[in-house]
Parts: C-alpha cells; sequence; structure tokens
C-alpha cells in the first residue's frame, strides 16, 4: 500500500471517517490519496457486475474514485479535499432513487429537471 514519506505537522492531522472508521488525514490532501493509504483503496464497486474501482487519474478525468461524502454520492474523492469530522463512504452499484428522493430535503425538486414524478 501506500504511505506518506514524512509526517505532517500537529495541527494539520484532521480527524475523518471512513465507512464508520476513523481515520487521521492530512489537511489539503484529497480523500482519494486518503482512500489509497488505506487497508482497502476500493472507493466503489460498479453498478452492473459489481466489480471494485478506486482512485485511477487523480486528477478528475476517470471517475473511478466516486464514493459518498457527507452523504452526497457520486463525489470524485480526487478532486475533494478532506476536512475535520468528514464523512466518506464506499459507494456499491448505483442509488436507488426513491432513496434519493426521500433523503433529499424538498423530496426531490433538487435532482435535475425539478419535480420527480415516479
Amino acid at each position: 500500500m501506500f504511505r506518506k514519506l514524512s509526517s505532517p505537522a500537529e495541527d494539520a492531522v484532521v480527524t475523518v471517517s471512513i465507512d464508520g472508521r476513523r481515520v487521521n488525514a492530512e489537511r489539503g490532501e484529497s480523500v482519494a490519496a486518503v482512500l489509497v493509504r488505506e487497508d482497502n483503496p476500493v472507493a466503489r464497486t460498479t453498478p452492473r457486475s459489481g466489480s471494485p474501482r478506486g482512485p485511477f487519474c487523480m486528477m478528475g478525468v476517470c471517475f473511478e474514485c466516486l464514493a459518498v461524502v457527507d452523504g452526497v454520492a457520486s463525489t470524485q474523492t480526487c478532486l475533494t479535499i478532506v476536512r475535520d469530522g468528514m464523512r466518506i463512504q464506499r459507494q456499491h452499484g448505483r442509488r436507488n432513487l426513491s432513496e434519493a428522493i426521500a433523503e433529499s430535503d424538498d423530496g426531490g425538486g433538487d435532482l435535475p429537471g425539478g419535480e420527480v414524478h415516479l
């Protein structure tokens, strides 16, 4: 696995949660960088086959690093900077639209196209 070559200053350490487990991270690094240092660098599984995927390009092009960050699904973790208290969950398969609507504050009005009728 990957490891940091130097230790961060004490005031540069933040704590994030990955699938409910507390992990130290360095202020200013990407969520993807934290994921690749973990024992299981998988960020998501594919909707169709369930194949594991993890950070690859680290610059926002490949979309392999998608995860749920602070409740927002399909977040590009390579472009997301960690902050203290951040909640990161590995994303498994596709999201259920009914669950997404139920979780939204306005009954789905913030989804593309406004109101959603099922």
